[in-house]
């Protein structure tokens, strides 16, 4: 847990320090190329959650899907098509879709959670409140109590 912290802490620490210019004429091509970097790591959350996640299949996907959207954006202008938006409206529907499970699933977890700790606390309470030695006592206390009317 500590480990994907501290990288995302020097990530940020090394872009602050060491900033530079993208050229106008590759901006267009980085912007996918990010778009489709976060929708695959968003895929790798999402596998997280999920309990299947693959740690190849999340770095292939990373590289991949960037350097496809970069290169379907660049065909485009060679082309002279905006192909570069069938990759925005693709990783965009993805992006959004991964979030939203990956919202559902840890508000889920956490109502599940808090259920749990309820349950938990009740049974906890309720042991507390069965006491078999004090249930004994009351009875023979019932019992004396009984036995001296008789008399």
């Amino acid at each position: 847990m500590w480990l994907p912290v501290m990288g995302l802490i020097l990530g940020l620490l090394a872009g602050s320090l060491f900033t530079f210019a993208i050229p106008g004429v590759i901006a267009k091509y980085m912007s996918i190329a990010v778009l489709a970097s976060l929708d695959s790591l968003l895929g790798g959350w999402r596998g997280v959650l999920d309990d299947n996640f693959d740690g190849a299949i999340l770095i292939s996907g990373f590289f991949t899907n960037a350097i496809l959207a970069a290169a379907l954006a660049y065909v485009g202008d060679l082309l002279g098509l905006d192909l570069y938006l069938a990759a925005v409206i693709t990783f965009g529907l993805r992006i959004f879709g991964n979030a939203g499970y990956i919202r559902r699933s840890i508000v889920q977890r956490v109502r599940h959670n808090s259920l749990r700790h309820a349950a938990q606390k009740r049974q906890r309470e309720e042991a507390l409140q069965y006491n078999p030695l004090k249930q004994y006592e009351e009875l023979a206390q019932e019992q004396e109590q009984e036995q001296g009317r008789e008399e």
